[in-house]
This record gives C-alpha cells, sequence and structure tokens, in this order.
C-alpha cells in the first residue's frame, strides 16, 4: 500500500520564494515521468524523511496534491545541504503500478558467519543489487544469511534465494560476501620491516 504524502503548487521559482518555503519546513520538489508533463511542488521536509526512514528508500508514495488526483510515484534523487545537514530539494518519479522498473535495493547481511569465530574475516564488496520488479513488489531490502559460510567460502549473486516477484539484474559470479582467512603471526613476523632503523651501537646509530 502506498504512503500518503501531501504536497502544494510551487508557481514561484525564484530565490525568495524558494528560501521562504525552505524556511517554513517544507522542501521544493519536482514530480515528473515517461510522457508526464513536469510540476514544481513542495512537501513537508519531517513528512518526508520519516516516510523514507520508516518506509524504505523505495516506498510507493501517493502524492496528494492540493485540488488533484493523487499519483503514485517514488523518490528519485535528492539533495543535502553538508553544511546544514538539511534537505534542500526532492525529485519524484511517477510510477505505472502495472510496469516492471529497474531500481538499487540495499543488501542486509544476516546472522553470524562460523568463519569469523575462528578469526577469519567477513568481506562485502557488494552493498546493493539491481532489482527489475513492479514497483509494489520492489523489496525493502534483499537479505542474505551468512550463517554457514565457514574460512574460504563466499556467496555470489547466483546463491541469492529470490523471495518474492523480482529478478536481479547483476552478473551472477559477482561476490557479495565472503569470509577470508586471517593474516597468521608467522606471515606479520616473516615480513621485512620496510624503512627500518638500524641498530644502536653504544647509543649511535650503525655507519
Amino acid at each position: 500500500m502506498a504512503v500518503k504524502l501531501a504536497a502544494q503548487r510551487r508557481e514561484d521559482h525564484t530565490k525568495s520564494a524558494t528560501k521562504e518555503i525552505r524556511n517554513s519546513g517544507r522542501v521544493p520538489a519536482v514530480i515528473y515521468g515517461k510522457a508526464k508533463e513536469s510540476k514544481s511542488i513542495a512537501v513537508d521536509s519531517v513528512e518526508l524523511i520519516k516516510t523514507v526512514r520508516d518506509e524504505g528508500r523505495n516506498a510507493i508514495i501517493s502524492l496528494h496534491i492540493e485540488d488533484e488526483k493523487p499519483v503514485d510515484v517514488m523518490l528519485h534523487e535528492y539533495q543535502i545541504d553538508p553544511l546544514k545537514d538539511e534537505l534542500v530539494h526532492a525529485d519524484f518519479y511517477i510510477v505505472d503500478m502495472a510496469e516492471e522498473m529497474d531500481v538499487e535495493v540495499n543488501i542486509h547481511l544476516e546472522g553470524e558467519a562460523k568463519g569469523t569465530k575462528d578469526g577469519g574475516v567477513l568481506q562485502q564488496p557488494l552493498y546493493a543489487l539491481q532489482v527489475r520488479a513492479k514497483p509494489a513488489d520492489i523489496p525493502e531490502q534483499i537479505v542474505v544469511d551468512v550463517s554457514d559460510l565457514d574460512i574460504g567460502d563466499s556467496i555470489a549473486v547466483s546463491d541469492i534465494e529470490i523471495q518474492g516477484k523480482y529478478e536481479l539484474l547483476d552478473d551472477p559470479v559477482t561476490t557479495v560476501v565472503t569470509v577470508s582467512a586471517p593474516d597468521t603471526l608467522e606471515d606479520i613476523e616473516a615480513a621485512p620491516a620496510e624503512n627500518a632503523e638500524p641498530e644502536l651501537v653504544d647509543g649511535e646509530k650503525e655507519a
């Protein structure tokens, strides 16, 4: 089910009007889609952040623009002021609930790998996957269970169990997570010291 979010039309694009919008706790935004006319709007900044935090980056949002029919959208892009750490602009993309689309979905690792209990190091080269699905079928995250991984084991994209109506687009052989062997004490002691200082003889360095 889509999450409701109220919006207001934005006709004045001057800097002063945009500043006033931000000062009022709202964020200027644009809504657009394939074969759709773009519109300038403003939404409540706190409500938008709360929606993304609670429902996920790929949440379907039912955008209620004043005096208009609600439209289903997804948050496509957003901009943050790095100095103030505030949301300053957002782009919403109009979605067709019957049409598949490609999105990026975060990977969530679950469990504790067996190999880490023996000193192995868990490494995750891939943090998100490209997914193709209808908007309502896009998963909030893709869970990967690492509990059975021993030292030397790994999980590739092809090993992920798909639990839903979506398709993974990444190369099947791409490594998602692996458990590598730890550096042994012998390896560390055998490694030559770089730029080592010469030994001291009677308080002076050897020539």
